[in-house]
């Protein structure tokens, strides 16, 4: 069979768009409702994306690291419900000890997945779909699958409330962008992480620790989707694992992948990946406000992986 073929021209060009698509279509999207969308230019209703979008762009950050070494976490939402149903657990011995419990719950999860992955050698999509499954189930049954109200007022402070009219969750969610990007740009382990993506064999050949390495990866998703979950939560003011991160890694990896991480690995954009979080979440916005159902949203996504994987197509095959 022969393989396709990028002409000149169009190379340059589908470069371009996957690499800057997204900010593109952010801006077109920002100009609809600008032109078409009542009370859209407020500061209320920019608050309101903000913390909108701040769980999923927080576990987006942990999905483009895994992205990044060539893999993929379907366990994220998952997570998230575990850190969730793990939290009224411990608020009685004070906030701390509860943060400590569900960031630890993540972490193990990470370990969890890891090590299948990087130890064991199962794929990244069957090891966390493992853990997709049953991470959930875990939740439900340390919250005797009920709804449990959050009464602990720092963790409500922490959902609701701003720091010189910024919400604590957007300043959050800003301040661990920030550390992530520096990771994978200014330290050693984002420039192994980034290698062990491009070229594994490689990476083994130049004596990596590309075991570790993947380990670490997948815990610091497990841990950034336990703060996404222990945001959710904070802002719903109710523990609900079954209601909390369902479908939040659908919206995780459209973030990454719009945002131009490439599904092969050996690139981590975190700035993409925070205006793909953006794009997804002001696409169901702008759904909401024109009367229309939130499920087309859902079809809105599937497009847009469709089109980016699309995008991706000579990345993809020059790799093979």
């Amino acid at each position: 069979m022969a393989e396709a073929t990028v002409t000149p021209v169009a190379a340059p060009t589908a470069r371009r768009l996957r690499d800057y698509g997204v900010y593109a279509a952010l801006g077109i999207l920002v100009a609809y409702n600008l032109l078409f969308t009542g009370n859209f230019a407020t500061l209320a209703n920019l608050n309101t994306q903000l913390v909108q979008v701040t769980p999923i762009l927080i576990a987006a950050l942990g999905m483009a690291l895994v992205i990044g070494t060539e893999g993929v976490d379907l366990s994220v939402g998952s997570v998230m419900a575990l850190s969730a149903a793990l939290l009224p657990l411990y608020l009685g011995y004070g906030l701390m000890p509860a943060l400590l419990v569900a960031l630890l719950g993540g972490a193990l999860c990470g370990v969890f997945s890891g090590t299948l992955v990087a130890v064991v050698g199962i794929q990244p999509i069957v090891a966390t779909l493992a853990l997709l499954v049953g991470g959930r189930g875990l939740a439900l049954v340390i919250a005797d699958g009920r709804l449990k109200d959050i009464r602990n007022p720092m963790l409500l402070e922490l959902g609701s409330g701003s720091v010189a009219g910024i919400p604590i969750v957007v300043l959050i969610a800003a301040v661990l962008t920030l550390i992530v990007g520096f990771v994978v740009r200014y330290t050693t382990f984002g420039r192994q992480l980034v290698a062990v993506g491009g070229n594994r064999s490689a990476s083994v050949l130049a004596g990596l620790p590309v075991r570790r390495i993947l380990i670490v990866t997948y815990v610091i998703s497990g841990v950034l989707a336990a703060i996404a979950g222990i945001v959710a939560t904070a802002r719903l003011t109710a523990s609900d694992p079954s209601a909390i991160g369902q479908l939040a890694e659908l919206s995780a990896i459209t973030a990454v992948v719009v945002g131009g991480t490439p599904l092969n690995g050996g690139r981590v954009r975190i700035l993409g990946t925070v205006a793909g979080a953006l794009l997804m979440q002001l696409i169901s916005a702008t759904l909401i406000k024109h009367n229309l159902p939130t499920s087309a949203g859902l079809v809105v996504q599937a497009v847009i992986i469709v089109v980016a994987v699309l995008l991706q197509r000579p990345r993809l095959a020059g790799a093979k």
